[in-house]
């Protein structure tokens, strides 16, 4: 098969220093697939495998929230946490453009430019934690201490 395409994402974790694993796990070429089902074919509980949501404050500004993928994003508690009155979901359509990533494919690392990014502090629970590669089948695992430096990013409370 030959040497597997590094991703944007995974370019900036080996420039951060950071050890991780790359996993590809199966798809439909082009077609997202849920965490929960991302985290099953990959043998892993979905505690562990985190997945990459980005808002639009009231500011305008962009925002990245990054949350277990069986959970729900608390907006008002995620707003809160980047000193927000209100963030909502962008479009689908907007996902591209706005990260240069796809839809299923959105890592929370290499993003075009670099949003204010916010973990769910339940990832400081985990020894490893999974996130998107930066493309639909690729998933990358590494310490989240190591991801969120990476990442540039802070933790709060931002589930229900």
């Amino acid at each position: 098969m030959g040497k597997e395409a590094k991703t944007n994402a995974m370019r900036i974790l080996e420039r951060e220093k950071v050890a991780y694993t790359a996993h590809e796990y199966p798809h439909e070429e082009g077609v997202a697939v849920d965490g929960v089902t991302v985290a099953a074919s990959m043998g892993e509980g979905p505690a562990c495998v985190y997945k990459t949501l980005v808002t639009q404050g009231s500011s305008k500004n962009y925002f990245v929230f990054v949350i277990p993928v069986a959970a729900e994003l608390d907006l008002k508690a995620a707003a809160r946490s980047v000193g927000e009155k209100s963030v909502a979901m962008i479009h689908v359509a907007d996902i591209n453009k706005v990260t240069g990533y796809v839809r299923g494919g959105c890592s929370p690392v290499g993003m075009k430019k670099q949003y204010r990014t916010v973990f769910d502090e339940s990832v400081l629970t985990q020894q490893k934690v999974y996130v998107s590669g930066g493309r639909i089948g690729t998933q990358v695992c590494c310490a989240p201490a190591d991801l969120i430096r990476a990442a540039r990013a802070d933790t709060a409370k931002i589930i229900f």
